[in-house]
């Protein structure tokens, strides 16, 4: 009989990388995202989600909604989350490439279960001023000595 496990934890990053050892490095964590026009395209996004204290088969889904909570911006694969006894772990690496958002205000990203939500959280997406750069007042260096 499966034992629904539970969702330890669940992050958004820029990048993640495995050691030798199968320990994960997650580069760059973040729960808001910012550009100076919209639409925009996010290059690059990882969701990681550790799953624990369960047994059995099951399969994870990614949503990321617009701000309505109902148009998906992007949607993920179904990924198998397989843990053979109550002890076992699971770690998800799922990459999400060229997210367009439409608007600035909160997004929601949500992780389901055999299609029972299992955490919905905010991310924020807003509007930012452009950095300055060589049209706004020359090289950053210029006027060092």
């Amino acid at each position: 009989m499966a034992m629904i496990p539970d969702l330890q934890s669940t992050l958004l990053c820029d990048d993640v990388r495995q050691e030798r050892t199968g320990k994960f490095i997650l580069i760059g964590l973040f729960d808001s995202l910012g550009s100076p026009t919209f639409p925009f395209r996010h290059a690059r996004m990882f969701l990681v989600t550790r799953w624990c204290s369960g047994e059995g088969e099951f399969q994870q889904h990614t949503r990321i909604l617009r701000p309505d909570m109902s148009t998906i911006v992007a949607e993920g694969r179904k990924i198998p989350v397989k843990l053979p006894h109550a002890e076992a772990t699971a770690t998800n690496v799922e990459l999400f490439l060229n997210l367009e958002f439409h608007e600035p205000g909160t997004h929601w990203v949500e992780v389901l279960l055999d299609g029972d939500i299992k955490i919905r959280f905010p991310l924020r997406v807003g509007q930012v001023n452009p950095p300055p750069g060589p049209a706004h007042g020359g090289h950053p260096f210029e006027n060092e000595g």
